[in-house]
């Protein structure tokens, strides 16, 4: 009886690669050096990665100043004035806006995992930014010479391409980031919003067979950013429903940090479908607080009371620091938490086992 895990990637980056970060662009340190600093920070990622025992790790996103919108990094077509999003705390985060056709990616995801697959030693997963998020960029005035539905082909397209580059060179799982779930709640009640972007992401899975599919997975939670979030607020029974709507195979939930657990597995119960793997969220990444093991023991002996064994796995609530800039978590409380919740899953999945073989005696 085995309880899969997976993290869901950012790791904080260290102080060495931060330093190095600000030195290149104030013009101090070349791009030498600065790789010099990536590359350091990724053998050291994923040593300290794969020392907590976790059986599938992430590059923990070094490279990307922002899981979001690491396509977009040199494009000559794009804005920084696209749409603000406020986190609880105060602090927002503005996205950028696309100012003419045609939309293409500058930066595929599958280069951070080329580099993570030379030195890993154990399964490496990617994760990807979801259609739904980047489909924000288009203007609502519109654009000259290219239309909205132009657009979104395009849109669908270099998403599709982004995840199937993944999987040809051997990701272990491609993971669709779409934090914007609750937040299409948020801007939209009528859930008319949330919908578009169910039909969205599922325009790019379709682009996908069965088995392929079984390889991509969706994560989901309210945000998480200077250990705040944009959408906690939004009853996570609003998007739930709909959420299980998308064709992937694999579903991350935040959940650690949802106030009341049982009512949320619940929900997951009755909107999870047949082969669909749950992954529910038992680590807080918003809570410096690391949890110790039997914590998260308990977390998952309460999901396996809704979600059956064969469906059931677990990995953290949301990346941790997803962003460049945020330092509110550091990567030894990061890698403490990861660990907990390898033993913590580990330490109920022997529990379950030992049950089950009582009660078949």
């Amino acid at each position: 009886m085995l309880i899969s895990t997976e993290p869901i990637g950012s790791i904080p980056r260290p102080q060495a690669l931060l330093a190095a970060l600000t030195q290149y662009r104030a013009g101090h340190a070349g791009a030498d050096a600065l790789h010099e600093a990536y590359d350091a920070a990724l053998k050291d990622t994923i040593q300290r990665f794969e020392a907590t025992g976790s059986p599938v790790i992430s590059d923990g996103e070094q490279r990307k100043s922002s899981f979001a919108t690491y396509p977009l990094e040199g494009l000559g077509n794009i804005a920084d004035d696209g749409l603000v999003i406020p986190f609880e705390d105060g602090h927002s985060r503005r996205l950028p806006r696309l100012t003419r056709g045609p939309f293409r990616y500058s930066t595929f995801a599958v280069q951070y995992l080329q580099a993570a697959l030379r030195h890993a030693h154990v399964p490496v997963k990617q994760a990807v930014i979801s259609a739904s998020a980047l489909s924000l960029l288009y203007p609502e005035q519109g654009l000259d010479g290219y239309s909205h539905e132009q657009f979104l082909q395009d849109l669908v397209h270099e998403v599709a391409s982004d995840i199937r580059k993944c999987l040809d060179i051997g990701a272990w799982r491609v993971q669709i980031d779409f934090t914007e779930g609750r937040l299409a709640v948020k801007l939209d009640p009528t859930k008319a919003l949330l919908k578009e972007f169910i039909a969205l992401n599922n325009r790019v899975l379709a682009e996908f067979n069965s088995e392929q599919r079984k390889r991509i997975g969706v994560h989901t939670c309210p945000g998480g950013d200077h250990d705040s979030t944009h959408s906690a607020d939004v009853d996570y029974a609003e998007l739930l429903p709909d959420l299980f709507q998308l064709n992937a195979g694999n579903f991350y939930l935040q959940l650690a940090s949802e106030k009341d657990p049982r009512r949320i597995l619940s929900v997951i119960k009755e909107a999870m479908q047949p082969g669909q793997r749950v992954f529910v969220g038992v680590i807080d990444v918003n809570d410096n607080a690391v949890e110790t093991p039997e914590t998260v023991r308990d977390r998952v002996l309460l999901a396996a009371q809704y979600i059956p064994l064969e469906q059931l796995g677990t990995t953290d609530d949301c990346g941790f620091s997803p962003f460049e800039d945020d330092t509110s978590t550091g990567r030894d409380i990061a890698f403490a938490k990861i660990r907990a919740r390898v033993l913590g899953t580990q330490m109920a999945a022997e529990q379950l086992r030992t049950q089950a073989s009582g009660e078949f005696r």
